[in-house]
């Protein structure tokens, strides 16, 4: 006990991460499945790989959630920005293609509050379950001299698995494929450095004020986590062949749609078919942002684009709609250097 009292005179409260640990036990239980080996608590995660597979492959991805968590900190709200980790991971291990299975989330933080790290790891793991995944370990890092007490970061790693054969390139796409997207549910977690900008730091707005338009406060709809696509996706490649898949990620459609166009072709992008949610053009309002520099940041309405073949495209649709999904025709793919082009 002298021990943890010396750690404790440094700014680390040990007790307080046991206290953390026993918080989150059972949301992370909720995450577990058939492949997991492992409990919480070893000094690494196990899970096996599904059967069925002749040359699988592992896909992984790691990421953040950027400056949106300020606006957790902001509205002292931190139970659903672990949603918002783990969509940024495996949306983009989604879009090659995989079947989540696992993910790792970490936390650093200045000072250990366990019913907020429970909170964090709540969000986590209802992350997880949306996206068909294990939560199989962690890590929270209590480093008082790096962080304020009361702020933190936070990070996560995903992995998934696909059949050699099925590894989604974007090679296969061909002129005259048709692109389909699937809405987003806000902001998502790109583009918070531009958006605390011109809306607390120019117009000097309150995050606590209600909008009409967005139904809801600033600060509750740019909380609104990110949307996951995984199981809206999953019965698609099931039954079908998807050619490419972007997720419209920082950068917006200008960066993001590129990465799956092959050389020579260009992403025709009709952007009067996108509906435009309230929040993006509140934003644009609010900074006097032109269309260019909002598609050039924001997914302005559309989080992930898949390239199909045009034969599939409307058994694909009404397939996304069986499901609940309301899918958008964007456009189609042309001959052409630019790789995109938005009209």
């Amino acid at each position: 006990m002298a021990n943890i009292d010396v750690y404790k005179s440094a700014g680390v409260d040990v007790e307080a991460g046991y206290e953390s640990v026993k918080l989150i036990k059972n949301d992370v239980k909720r995450t577990f499945n058939e492949y997991v080996l492992s409990q919480l608590g070893g000094f690494g995660g196990l899970i096996e790989l599904p059967q069925g597979y002749k040359q699988p492959c592992l896909v992984s991805g790691t990421d953040g959630v950027g400056t949106k968590l300020m606006l957790a900190f902001m509205m002292d709200q931190h139970d659903t920005i672990g949603i918002d980790v783990v969509a940024m991971c495996v949306n983009d291990i989604l879009c090659q293609g995989a079947k989540p299975l696992f993910f790792l989330d970490y936390i650093a933080c200045g000072k250990n509050y366990p019913k907020k790290i429970a909170a964090i790891v709540h969000g986590v793991s209802e992350g997880c379950v949306q996206g068909e995944m294990a939560l199989i370990g962690g890590e929270t890092a209590e480093m008082p001299d790096m962080y304020d007490e009361n702020d933190y970061d936070l990070a996560g790693f995903a992995v998934g698995v696909v059949e050699k054969e099925k590894i989604i390139t974007g090679q296969t796409i061909t002129e005259n494929d048709v692109l389909i997207g699937l809405p987003s549910s806000g902001v998502h977690s790109n583009g918070f450095s531009l958006v605390r900008k011109v809306i607390f730091k120019d117009a000097k707005l309150d995050a606590n004020t209600y909008v009409e338009s967005l139904g809801g406060t600033i600060g509750e709809t740019l909380l609104t986590p990110t949307k996951i696509y995984v199981k809206a996706i999953q019965p698609i490649l099931d039954a079908f062949t998807i050619k490419g898949m972007s997720h419209v990620t920082g950068g917006g459609f200008y960066e993001n749609i590129p990465r799956m166009i092959p050389d020579g072709l260009c992403a025709q992008v009709t952007t009067e078919n996108i509906k435009s949610l309230p929040i993006f053009d509140f934003i644009a309002k609010t900074g006097k942002i032109e269309k260019e520099a909002m598609y050039s940041t924001f997914n302005m309405g559309i989080g992930l684009v898949m390239a199909v073949d045009p034969k599939d495209a409307d058994a694909i649709i009404a397939l996304l709609q069986e499901n609940g999904e309301a899918p958008v025709i964007l456009g189609s793919i042309t001959k052409g250097e630019n790789k995109i082009n938005l009209c």
